[in-house]
């Protein structure tokens, strides 16, 4: 009987081994689709912001160059746990990613407050109307909460909190999609220059808030 025991718990234990292995892959595929999708994104925004002078796009576009890197973080983490390296050295990966993700959210934080107040008092050029930003911003917000999603459901299955402070920047930038899209648009169709760095100012307490939470989550981990 504990022979037979003994084998259940190996099949077990191999099935729960081989559920994670694919859990991971998963893992690891959608953020290989986030870092493609996120540096297409990126170069295409902020070209097209700057061309436009619009605070709100540019940001955007820097947003989507943090959530690669913090893609390739991630990515990362999961890859060498596929590799098999230790729990400890996973959960380590885990902090150091969450880190790097929340760091890099405050910049961008820090970056559209003071592009955004100085395009309000007037300095610098009003932005421009921009097709391609509109255009961008309309396929990012129906493409990104899905994947949001993905990652989320993934990362709760994985017991991750890398992915899942990375997925909670996806779905962010969901929102950054929404706000930069009505900044562009009331631009564009009312000639509304102003709306383009308040809808960038918007975006600045979720940025915070997600890069609290990465911080706050690789310090309890500890």
């Amino acid at each position: 009987m504990a022979t037979d025991r003994d084998a259940r718990e190996r099949l077990t234990s191999a099935s729960d081994q081989n559920s994670r292995k694919k859990l991971l892959e998963k893992g690891w595929r959608l953020e290989i689709f986030t870092i493609a999708w996120n540096v297409l994104e990126g170069v295409i925004a902020v070209t097209a912001g700057i061309l436009a002078g619009s605070v709100a796009l540019t940001g955007f576009g820097v947003d989507s160059w943090i959530e690669t890197a913090s893609g390739v973080v991630v990515g990362w983490r999961l890859r060498q746990e596929l590799r098999g390296r230790s729990l400890s050295k996973a959960e380590h990966l885990e902090r150091v990613a969450s880190r790097v993700a929340g760091g890099l959210l405050f910049a961008l934080s820090a970056y559209i407050v003071l592009e955004a107040v100085r395009r309000l008092l007037g300095f610098g050029e009003p932005a421009q109307e921009s097709i391609v930003g509109i255009v961008l911003t309309s396929v990012s917000l129906a493409a990104m909460p899905f994947l949001g999603w993905m990652k989320l459901k993934t990362a709760r299955e994985l017991g991750s909190t890398a992915l899942r402070a990375d997925a909670y920047e996806t779905i962010a930038c969901a929102w950054l999609s929404f706000t930069t899209l009505a900044g562009l648009t009331l631009n564009a169709v009312l000639g509304w220059d102003w709306a383009d760095p308040l809808a960038a100012l918007v975006l600045v307490p979720l940025l915070l808030r997600e890069g609290w939470e990465s911080w706050r989550e690789a310090d309890e981990g500890e």
